[in-house]
């Protein structure tokens, strides 16, 4: 035990008859100990009272076993699942999680960068924010790899992982089509996102390969209330739509929700899809059809690729794109002849 009372890696050595290099691998995470001497020293740092100093140990190897987490928002619920799913993955890794939230703002991230360099966290994963050059060029001066999760940024030089947006935005206009409907509107995921833009593509080519358009197309800005007003709006013109592909479910609900309220009945007058598949989205009060994200592969594949790069820093970025299925539930007219007829 030292001056200040606090029991050290070498009382724990001391009593447990080892090195204290052995007591180091014992609390490090990975490293290769024998069972036996592992179980000696587990118990005389029981006995103590002994807790490893992470930040002590980040000194002298310089990993930190910390993951920045920076997400831009939890009001869609498929943030705060794939915020734990990532923190179990991560943790069963040896590694510890610090959230932080970032507006999409010009200079968010930049100012968060600072924090990120302090904590010297050994990896960066970004949820739906926009990263900048700057924010790039930090990275790769402090030697930190960053992966983006559920949104890509071409050019940019990072890894990604996402769901196939495009192809999802495609299975859904073949989906719709095949059910009968000729007047698809989308109320699209914010245009500035590459999910927004992706699943808009995709609908939109999907429409035109069957010689077809979109009834009309409005930015929902991934806000609620932006997206009830534009459904509100559809239904208000001449020719309203039979059907709406909305960016992702957060906002579907919203749609049904207000659709409900001026007496337009799902699926009979105007069927609604999402795009996300989050536990709500098979709740009996909207049992929506959707586009479900992979998440769990999603997440497996985010956090392979960060580890894969903090082990060897000079590996090429990668962007990943993982098939997302249909789920078809009871908010959107089906196609006669089968579930899955023409899709």
């Amino acid at each position: 035990m030292n001056a200040s009372g606090r029991v050290t890696a070498q009382d724990v050595a001391l009593l447990a008859g080892v090195s204290q290099s052995a007591v180091s691998r014992v609390f490090t995470p990975g490293a290769s100990v024998a069972p036996a001497t592992a179980a000696k020293v587990r118990a005389a740092a029981k006995r103590l009272g002994y807790r490893p100093n992470s930040l002590a140990r980040a000194m002298i190897t310089g990993k930190s076993r910390i993951i920045g987490l920076v997400v831009a928002y939890l009001d869609n619920q498929f943030y705060p699942v794939a915020v734990e799913k990532l923190s179990l993955v991560l943790q069963a890794q040896g590694y510890h999680v610090l959230l932080f939230m970032a507006a999409n703002t010009a200079g968010e991230m930049e100012r968060l960068m600072e924090d990120l360099l302090a904590y010297q966290v050994d990896g960066i994963i970004t949820a739906s924010v926009a990263i900048s050059n700057d924010v790039t060029r930090q990275c790769a001066q402090a030697g930190i790899p960053l992966v983006m999760f559920n949104r890509g940024q071409p050019g940019a030089g990072l890894s990604s992982v996402t769901s196939a947006n495009a192809l999802g935005g495609r299975k859904v206009a073949q989906f719709l089509l095949a059910g009968g409907h000729q007047r698809i509107a989308h109320i699209s995921g914010w245009q500035g996102a590459s999910t927004g833009k992706d699943r808009a593509r995709g609908l939109i080519e999907g429409l035109a390969e069957a010689g077809c358009e979109p009834h009309a197309v409005i930015d929902g800005m991934y806000d609620r209330e932006t997206a009830a007003m534009a459904a509100r709006h559809l239904m208000d013109t001449a020719s309203p739509p039979d059907a709406i592909f909305v960016g992702n479910d957060h906002m579907a609900f919203a749609v049904m929700d207000s659709l409900r309220a001026i007496g337009v009945r799902v699926p009979q007058d105007v069927s609604v899809v999402g795009y996300d598949d989050v536990p709500m989205a098979a709740w009996g009060a909207y049992d929506l059809t959707t586009v479900r994200q992979p998440l769990m592969r999603m997440v497996e594949a985010t956090v392979e690729t960060l580890l894969a790069q903090i082990n060897d820093p000079e590996r090429a970025a990668q962007n990943l794109e993982i098939d997302a299925p249909l789920i078809l539930r009871g908010s959107a007219r089906r196609p006669e002849g089968g579930d899955d007829a023409g899709v």
